[in-house]
């Protein structure tokens, strides 16, 4: 019987992928590097410091990560504060009060910073409704590796086999899937080119899995 529910954020919670792009974009220009669409899309799901590791050793930047982080949070904190304009992604809002509000409990496993997560959290009033929040940052392994949902299941408090995880990039699935936990793929309009293949089920309107619905589902 499903008792918790592990949210990934950026696309699924937040459309915050323009100001990754744009911050990444901003600090690849500011070390001198290109990086093609292929690559930059094989990032997504990736804590930043493990991409920024891939970025020193893929262009053998003189640069450490620590660096790059630092550039790219910089980049990102602008755009963040500058961003009258943003917004959750359609639906998650109401999503997230109909889970809460049948008494699951709600866990968010990022690979965003926490600074990031916190921020995102405190501008529309999350916190309320979450047990717990964790970051990829955080953790030695980054995703596709399953260990931020392992821990986010033992923060739930409840097994693998009582949660769902609710991702939409390639390496979230994986990452799920690894730590036999049923995930639902979000197939949005915001996740570029990513591979749903291994999810338990995919959705592409968040009504799809109003905690009603969960019943025929799972």
């Amino acid at each position: 019987m499903l008792k918790a529910v592990i949210f990934d954020m950026d696309g699924v919670i937040i459309d915050s992928e323009p100001m990754h792009n744009k911050a990444y974009h901003d600090m690849f220009d500011e070390v001198g590097i290109e990086v093609s669409p292929e690559l930059y899309e094989s990032f997504t799901g990736q804590s930043t410091i493990n991409i920024c590791k891939r970025l020193c050793d893929h262009f053998n930047l003189e640069e450490n990560p620590e660096t790059l982080v630092e550039i790219k949070r910089k980049h990102y904190k602008h755009f963040f504060d500058h961003n009258s304009d943003l917004g959750l992604i359609d639906g998650v809002l109401d999503l997230i009060k109909d889970y809460h509000n049948n008494g699951l409990t709600l866990v968010l496993a990022s690979s965003a910073a926490m600074i990031s997560i916190n921020q995102i959290f405190d501008r529309f009033d999350l916190n309320q409704y979450f047990v717990a929040k964790l970051s990829g940052g955080d953790l030695k392994d980054s995703k596709p590796h399953p260990e931020i949902f392992i821990k986010a299941a033992e923060a739930s408090g409840f097994s693998q086999n009582e949660c769902m995880v609710i991702e939409d990039s390639t390496n979230g699935i994986e990452a799920a899937k690894g730590a036999g936990i049923y995930c639902v793929g979000y197939d949005s309009f915001h996740s570029k080119n990513q591979d749903y293949s291994k999810a338990d089920l995919v959705i592409k309107d968040f009504n799809e899995i109003r905690y009603q619905n969960l019943v025929n589902i799972l």
